[in-house]
């Protein structure tokens, strides 16, 4: 038996804006809010869908802020545009661009509105 990825938890100052903010990205809905967390994922599965089920991300408040690079982010890839049209999108939701040290590479490096790295890639993916 193997254990299976089913979340990610994410600290934040603002659990409530940062959730907002991943759920237009990700076109998640709030599952559940409760004492300084948040966590969301994707809408309910349509009845007899089994495919595989994306992780739920749980944004959790804590006092102290984000002092260095994350050593984990969040890929994203475009469904239904392409990679500069989605790029503007998540600029328009809070995201801003951001050089990590990767050069010129095929994905696009940008943070969230409280800082945390992910990258947005070049390819599209039904």
């Amino acid at each position: 038996m193997a254990s299976r990825f089913t979340e990610l938890a994410i600290d934040c100052a603002d659990p409530r804006r940062l959730a907002r903010f991943w759920c237009s990205v990700l076109d998640y809905e709030v599952h559940d809010e409760d004492d300084g967390i948040v966590t969301i994922g994707p809408p309910t599965a349509p009845e007899g869908d089994s495919g595989p089920v994306p992780p739920a991300l749980t944004f959790a408040h804590v006092p102290e802020g984000k002092t260095v690079k994350n050593r984990l982010h969040i890929d994203v890839n475009p469904t239904d545009r392409e990679q500069d049209a989605e790029v503007r999108r998540l600029l328009d939701l809070g995201a801003r661009h951001v050089d990590v040290g990767q050069g010129d590479e095929s994905w696009v490096v940008l943070v969230d509105p409280e800082g945390n790295e992910f990258c947005v890639l070049a390819s599209r993916r039904p």
